[in-house]
């Protein structure tokens, strides 16, 4: 094998089990990635410096066609279901050995780096891609090391290899279809095959620290964070994609330490990553100018937006492609954030949901029994594009805000946020997104700007000294004022014109809210279950 790069690491790519390829380019700066992507014909350069690259048939995450192998490790611990479908070690062999098999003639792409800011809780990282824009989005989307000494002399405790056109064998391999992500938590290796979607990469590395660092006693979250005056003012945003985790948490008054994963641990709050994967849909300038200003910045990867061929300039309000249209960025393109990524205990911790059926208040304050009822439940509406087959908003119950994400029983990050709650007393919001007036596809979704509003509110201790009523379907503690936001959409009953059709759609969301909290009922304490709504109360 040919290797190139300035930092080779001494920890050969060998020790992953490829012992054969045409080239290897390690560790490349950004300049040499761009200039890499565009003579492959990987993507294109817009006016201002980002690449522009598709990628291809898939462009959201895969969650059906990941596997895990099921071993003497894993067996007992994992929580085996459609999230974390089993297969064999025998099966992850088979694969492997192909993948080696196909890369022998083939030029990679390494990038040696970290997942976590806390030296402490660290995993050194490698990522050996087909594609140089995906060794790119790599190198933005986690910690990067500056010593060239101890890049050379890195060595990975987890490793993702990405083949996008190499594919699996269903009657072989038994997957469902071509596309694979073969998860091998004793190897501490994560295959995948079939989609050039990169956040399949990101999103591997979240779930391995989501496996090994709740062992060590560490909340592993989906979330976003961010702190006030100082670090010991801080707040963390949970939420699915097209929540708002990104577009709240990058807020002017106050630093971003990250705006997707993190960890909890003794010593307070740490990011797991060194950038951001923000969706771009209908960014515009003046809405979002801190996310705006990275898609004109050089380094920035922007997928699977429409583009003048001709000028290159994006049209962020086309979803031609997908809803899910994406910029990913390192951190370091953002202005008001702490490069150290870490940060105190939480005093607020945000819940966000956008909720379809237009029901849920757009914020209330929780007890700690409705906030371990609430992070169960997970409730949020899937937004077209994020996944593959959602074309429309669908009502969705994601176990603590990330349940594709999470190798182990939900209850187990459940019992830390808890413990965590309860020692750094920190006060828990839910702040719904979503829609007002009406349900998704009748009415308007909440203006940005009155979440902002509500937010700033209840960081600042403004909704300290206001009055709060509850809410009569889900019983949750609604403010009668929040200054600037108009009084009829507090309280959600009020916003509609058709105060019946409210009831009507309350009543089904209750329901549901039932139905899947039956899947935790026998492993929490009765007062979490009294603190969901209740149907016979609607009655």
């Amino acid at each position: 094998m040919k290797h190139f790069g300035k930092h080779i690491s001494q920890h050969g790519i060998e020790n992953q089990g490829i012992r054969e390829a045409k080239s290897v380019h390690w560790n490349l700066s950004v300049p040499q990635l761009v200039e890499a992507a565009l003579s492959r014909e990987e993507g294109v350069l817009a006016p201002e410096g980002p690449l522009l690259v598709s990628t291809g048939k898939y462009t959201g995450r895969s969650p059906k066609d990941k596997y895990v192998v099921k071993d003497a490790m894993t067996e007992g611990d994992v929580w085996w279901g459609s999230i974390n479908q089993p297969t064999t070690p025998e099966r992850f062999a088979t694969i492997k050995e192909r993948m080696m098999a196909y890369m022998a003639d083939k030029e990679l792409f390494v990038f040696d780096g970290y997942a976590g800011a806390d030296e402490k809780y660290r995993m050194p990282v490698r990522v050996v891609t087909e594609y140089a824009w995906q060794s790119l989005f790599a190198r933005n989307m986690f910690i990067r090391e500056a010593d060239g000494k101890k890049l050379e002399s890195h060595t990975p405790e987890f490793t993702v290899i990405d083949m996008p056109n190499f594919h699996a064998i269903p009657e072989v391999d038994g997957t469902r279809s071509e596309t694979f992500i073969f998860v091998n938590f004793t190897e501490k290796i994560v295959l995948i095959g079939g989609t050039q979607y990169a956040g399949e990469i990101k999103k591997s590395v979240f779930s391995a620290l989501n496996y090994y660092l709740p062992k060590e006693g560490v909340m592993s979250m989906h979330c976003s964070a961010n702190y006030g005056d100082s670090r010991d003012d801080a707040a963390l945003f949970f939420g699915l994609s097209g929540t708002g985790k990104t577009t709240l948490s990058n807020d002017p008054e106050r630093p971003l330490i990250g705006d997707d994963e993190h960890g909890w641990s003794d010593n307070g709050v740490f990011n797991y990553e060194g950038g951001c994967y923000a969706k771009v849909i209908n960014l515009d300038a003046e809405g979002e100018p801190e996310i705006y200003a990275t898609t004109r910045k050089f380094g920035t990867i922007i997928e699977n937006t429409v583009f003048d061929p001709e000028t290159r300039k994006i049209d962020f309000f086309d979803a031609k492609y997908t809803q899910n249209t994406r910029a990913v960025y390192p951190i370091t393109h953002l202005t008001n954030v702490d490069l150290e990524g870490q940060m105190g205990h939480p005093k607020n911790i945000v819940f966000l949901t956008a909720d379809a059926f237009g029901v849920l208040p757009p914020i209330s304050k929780l007890t700690r029994e409705q906030a371990m009822y609430y992070f169960l439940s997970g409730y949020t509406a899937k937004v077209a594009g994020t996944e593959r087959g959602v074309t429309e908003p669908v009502p969705d119950f994601s176990a603590c805000f990330g349940a594709p994400f999470l190798p182990l029983h939900p209850g187990v990050y459940a019992k830390l946020l808890g413990e965590k709650i309860d020692e750094h007393d920190a006060q828990v919001w839910l702040v719904n997104t979503g829609w007002s007036g009406g349900p998704a596809g009748v009415s308007d979704r909440i203006k940005l700007r009155y979440t902002r509003r509500m937010l700033t509110a209840a960081l600042s201790g403004e909704l300290d000294n206001v009055a709060f009523s509850e809410d009569p379907f889900f019983g949750l503690a609604v403010p009668a004022e929040v200054e600037e936001v108009p009084t009829q959409i507090l309280m959600p009953r009020n916003a509609w014109a058709d105060q019946m059709a409210y009831d009507d759609q309350a009543t089904k969301l209750v329901g549901l809210f039932m139905n899947n909290f039956k899947n935790f009922e026998s492993g929490v304490k009765a007062e979490v279950i009294a603190a969901g709504p209740k149907m016979a109360e609607l009655a």
